[in-house]
């Protein structure tokens, strides 16, 4: 069993670490994932994905439309995506077996000359009969394949599926945790930082009373980000006061950069009524288009 978890920006996973990814929010945790393979892709990684609850299609369809290149990578044998079932569980018994097959995974993806092996897994197989013990045992016995700093893994807790005391586990299990930034969550109104393609999500109702923590996300986006990302697609509610500082945001960025917001139908049409529709730098987009 490991130490103490520290909590960690998706940034800070790399080889060596073993983190905990524990979410409500589907697109959030597609976001992560897409942003943690990417950059696994970008710095020579072998990158395996083994889900659960989307088909290996639909997580590849997912990591596409967020602007992650996995279909070449996926040609020259970079990027695997399979099934947790296939992967991990099929005819392995103990969670010795199931440790002793990702200890395979990462003698082989340096066999091949990757300098190291990018891996992330789906646990929802663990609320399956029997599940329970297996996932035990190899969160447990996982710990061994860290030290040599040639394995990173972020284990996904739907925490929809996962009962108190299983994600109490997940807690002292692993070395770190993975979540979004977020600058504002309550019952109407999340406001987070998304990470592919990079910006802010912003999902509820949004008033002049949370402009300026919109502010803040968007400074901080138009600081960090080449070009900025505003999803919108989850929110049903703007006013103009907030409207007008996606705008001005949009408005203040240089020539050479652009803001991309993704809404729907009422949100598009505040933002053309306060100037969205006559601002150079601003493309606002249906549904999830940006992505």
């Amino acid at each position: 069993m490991t130490g103490a978890m520290e909590a960690a920006r998706l940034t800070q996973v790399d080889l060596g670490d073993h983190a905990c990814l524990t979410f409500t929010d589907a697109e959030e945790r597609l976001d992560l994932l897409a942003a943690f393979v990417r950059d696994g892709l970008r710095a020579g990684q072998r990158v395996l994905c083994w889900t659960d609850q989307l088909p290996p299609a639909a997580l590849a369809a997912e990591f596409s439309a967020r602007h992650v290149r996995g279909a070449a990578a996926g040609r020259r044998g970079q990027l695997t995506i399979a099934s947790v079932e296939a992967a991990l569980l099929g005819g392995r018994g103990s969670a010795a077996a199931m440790v002793e097959a990702v200890a395979a995974e990462v003698d082989e993806a340096a066999r091949q000359g990757y300098t190291g092996l990018r891996l992330t897994a789906d646990m929802s197989w663990a609320t399956r009969p029997a599940g329970a013990e297996q996932l035990l045992g190899f969160e447990t016995e996982m710990a061994d394949l860290f030290s040599d700093g040639r394995l990173s893994l972020i284990c996904q807790y739907d925490r929809d599926r996962f009962d108190a005391v299983t994600l109490a586990f997940a807690a002292t299990a692993h070395t770190k945790t993975v979540a979004a930034q977020v600058y504002h969550d309550g019952p109407l109104l999340r406001i987070c930082r998304q990470y592919s393609p990079t910006g802010v999500r912003v999902a509820g109702e949004l008033d002049f009373r949370h402009q300026a923590v919109l502010e803040k996300a968007l400074a901080e986006s138009r600081r960090l980000d080449r070009h900025m990302s505003v999803n919108l697609s989850a929110l049903s509610y703007i006013d103009a006061a907030c409207a007008t500082a996606i705008v001005q945001a949009a408005m203040r960025l240089p020539a050479s950069r652009r803001m991309t917001v993704t809404c729907q139908g009422l949100v598009a049409k505040m933002l053309d009524l306060v100037g969205g529709r006559d601002t150079p730098r601003l493309r606002v987009v249906p549904g999830d288009d940006q992505r």
